[in-house]
């Protein structure tokens, strides 16, 4: 059992919703990335999503646009986020890391390669928004050594394509609350419970909802019909206003708590 597979049972198991904050490597203190990530885990995030920054980011919205400039501005590539990914893991060998992304930087670094670095550092999936499923073959290294393909499904996403993507799936699907980039406030529950609670009957793994998921009101209204939620600019942009390390992680907890406990609460 992986360690995705084994947390959605655990959460499963205890009738809790999943908590996966997003978080941009390198964004805002290089230097902090590690103790933040066990600050997410602390304050109760079950998953971890780690952007790995990119340029030319098609997906995102101003806040984690800007919150890749600044990471590659800080120097921040492939081999530094495999390096905290593989520190973070000396002392929590048990939550999940997804990496968040774009190809163009694994296959500039080889799909072999990374998938062995991949795997030696503690990486458990990849979430390639502009990898579709027609061209996953290039991925087949990354699943040979076991690491997950998170794949996407949207309101616009078709009725025989989305079967394809439940069969397809592994580790989790990620369900994209509305047509559009992340950040936009366009969260309407009412459009995607029905769509939700369908796709969780078809699929063979847990169903995640993100976008527009920004605070602990529109989580708890999504984990009526989800298995897990993702939350991404809202707390990059409360991390980006940060004075220094110590002003970081205390956000992350103050940030999380009240989403945590929301998520309880409605268990």
């Amino acid at each position: 059992m992986t360690r995705i597979e084994r947390r959605f049972s655990e959460l499963k198991a205890a009738g809790r919703t999943g908590l996966i904050p997003f978080v941009t490597a390198g964004d805002p203190l290089p230097e902090a990335m590690v103790p933040l990530m066990h600050a997410l885990v602390a304050a109760g995030a079950d998953l971890i999503e780690l952007g790995l920054p990119f340029s030319d980011p098609m997906a995102d919205g101003p806040v984690i646009q800007h919150a890749s400039e600044r990471a590659i501005a800080r120097g921040t590539g492939l081999a530094q986020v495999l390096a905290w990914v593989a520190e973070f893991r000396r002392d929590d060998p048990v939550t999940p890391v997804v990496l968040m992304g774009y190809l163009n930087p694994i296959e500039i670094h080889g799909y072999a390669r990374f998938a062995e670095e991949a795997c030696a550092a503690g990486i458990d999936g990849v979430l390639l928004v502009d990898c579709p499923l027609e061209e996953s073959a290039v991925l087949e290294p990354l699943r040979q050594a076991g690491l997950d393909q998170i794949l996407l499904a949207a309101p616009t996403t078709a009725p025989d394509r989305l079967a394809q993507l439940c069969e397809a799936a592994r580790g989790f699907l990620y369900y994209v609350s509305f047509a559009g980039i992340t950040g936009a406030a366009r969260l309407s529950t009412a459009d995607i419970a029905d769509r939700v609670t369908g796709i969780r009957s078809r699929s063979q793994v847990p169903v995640a909802v993100g976008f527009g998921i920004r605070d602990a009101d529109s989580a708890r209204a999504v984990a009526a019909f989800a298995d897990a939620v993702v939350i991404g600019s809202a707390l990059v942009e409360t991390l980006a206003e940060a004075g220094g390390k110590d002003d970081l992680i205390e956000r992350a907890g103050r940030f999380l708590a009240p989403i945590r406990q929301a998520l309880d609460n409605d268990s």
